[in-house]
């Protein structure tokens, strides 16, 4: 189901053309600009393909083409990651339930050298991390190519129909929607390469030069050589254990954002939430305003991680916060029917007889993220487990640089944190690209100093104490 009405958005006015794409044969209407799974969403599709091994359905989980929930045959190529795939007229998507195999050919391609593109510096990722070191890198005079594997600039922030906190600077009082407007104008007004629908798909040191290799709409193989390269890949949901947690109906909280907010697609008619931090809350508040039903929010701690006001926003509409709760399983036949709930003593174990039973078709969960640091690794920069950061993160100095000379990380990939935080740290990292890269002047150096000033008062309240403690494990001298 779409959606028509919005206190805040006008799907009506961004859908796209109507064009006719065939699922198992059977024609859907779909909106050019919208990609294959939330055209499937919208016509009521939930099941997108089944386990090799079990057999068991699996449908869309992150929607931002980290994960392999999605994975479908489109026009006989196997393993299209539908949830970052634009549709086109007259396009065939089958489902895939046996190990798929390429089509066959009756003569093998002849392998041709893959175009290069040359810059000073690479930026991998169009998200506020990603925007903020190309603009940045961009005005220190930097020739600049920015790649994102996802059919907009944004990121998170395309999804974000909140108002921002902070300094006026940082954009306080502007929602997440439109920041993504604002950077993407910005980044149009410079002479920055942008390539959307590309996958990074690696990375190398090759001498003085980077080499990221990327893919452009799942076909055409392209280099890009660089004297700095700056990884803003953001991170991916968490997932956590309990039974049939791979039903279709259990989606990470920004994949629901993204049905909502980006493509205005129902995700739903009644949600349970897992976990009461701000995305939770926030996620909460925004199913409201999408004519949503959120039954309960659940969570495992004894009191809510997110800020009071969006709890209190969220408890003035009636809904239920459960602290001490957890989920133990969802039940339903192809898709989610159920939540069943659970008290946990002060061990963590689970209070025999106060489960809760909740009719729903959604189960949300907002358990947290962890960096996507994948390019990272691959090119050899130092890891480091930082659980107040999210995961395993890399190690770099105060300029964003990695241990791998020319390399530099912002935003989530770094460790998970807020948008403000992600934007400034892109801009440290994209004028330390522009510096090694050899084309900044030493005056910039007053522009990252400013911006770590920044970072250190917006880290400087209680939700930031954990992050620094995490930070201190990771930045070196």
């Amino acid at each position: 189901m779409r959606l028509s009405e919005h206190p805040i958005l006008n799907f009506e006015r961004v859908r796209g053309r109507e064009v006719t794409i065939y699922f198992e044969g059977n024609p859907i209407k779909a909106h050019e600009g919208e990609t294959i799974a939330m055209a499937l969403h919208a016509a009521g599709i939930r099941t997108y393909q089944y386990s090799t091994k079990k057999h068991r359905p699996r449908g869309l989980f992150c929607a931002i083409g980290k994960c392999s929930s999605c994975l479908m045959k489109v026009n006989g190529i196997p393993n299209v990651r539908t949830c970052i795939t634009l549709v086109e007229d007259g396009m065939q998507i089958e489902m895939q339930e046996e190990k798929p195999l390429l089509p066959e050919t009756k003569k093998p391609p002849k392998w041709k050298e893959p175009p290069r593109i040359e810059a000073d510096v690479i930026v991998v990722g169009g998200g506020p991390a990603g925007m903020m070191a190309a603009i940045n890198a961009s005005d220190g005079g930097a020739k600049v190519v920015l790649l994102d594997e996802n059919p907009m600039l944004g990121g998170q922030l395309v999804k974000q129909t909140h108002k921002f906190f902070g300094k006026r600077e940082q954009f306080a009082g502007v929602r997440g929607i439109k920041i993504a407007d604002i950077l993407e104008e910005e980044l149009r007004k410079r002479n920055i390469e942008l390539f959307l629908e590309t996958s990074a798909i690696m990375l190398l040191q090759n001498g003085e030069d980077k080499l990221v290799v990327g893919v452009k709409k799942n076909k055409e193989l392209i280099e890009f050589k660089g004297k700095a390269v700056v990884v803003a890949t953001g991170a991916m949901e968490r997932m956590i254990p309990f039974e049939n947690n791979d039903l279709p109906g259990v989606y990470g909280a920004g994949a629901i954002q993204t049905l909502m907010n980006t493509y205005g697609v129902k995700p739903g008619d009644r949600v349970l939430i897992v976990g009461a931090g701000n995305v939770g809350l926030i996620l909460a508040y925004q199913l409201y305003q999408a004519g949503v039903k959120v039954e309960a929010i659940v969570e495992a701690m004894p009191k809510i991680g997110g800020y009071f006001v969006h709890a209190a926003k969220v408890r003035r509409l009636g809904i239920p916060i459960l602290t001490r709760h957890t989920i133990l399983r969802a039940e339903g036949n192809e898709k989610v029917e159920k939540a069943v709930v659970a008290q946990l003593d002060e061990k963590w174990n689970v209070i025999p007889g106060t489960e809760k039973v909740f009719e729903v078709d959604v189960i949300a969960l907002a358990v947290g993220l962890r960096p996507s640091i994948e390019l990272l690794h691959q090119v050899g920069c130092q890891i480091k487990y930082v659980p107040e950061l999210g995961g395993h993160v890399v190690i770099r100095d105060s300029r964003m640089e990695t241990t791998v000379k020319g390399i530099f990380v912002a935003g989530d990939s770094a460790g998970i944190e807020e948008a403000t935080t992600a934007m400034l740290e892109g801009k440290i990292a994209g004028i330390g690209a522009a510096l090694i890269a050899g084309v900044a002047s030493p005056e910039w150096l007053k522009e990252i100093e400013k911006a770590q000033k920044e970072l250190e008062v917006f880290r400087s309240g209680p939700f930031g104490r954990k992050v620094l403690e995490g930070l201190r494990k990771v930045v070196v001298k």
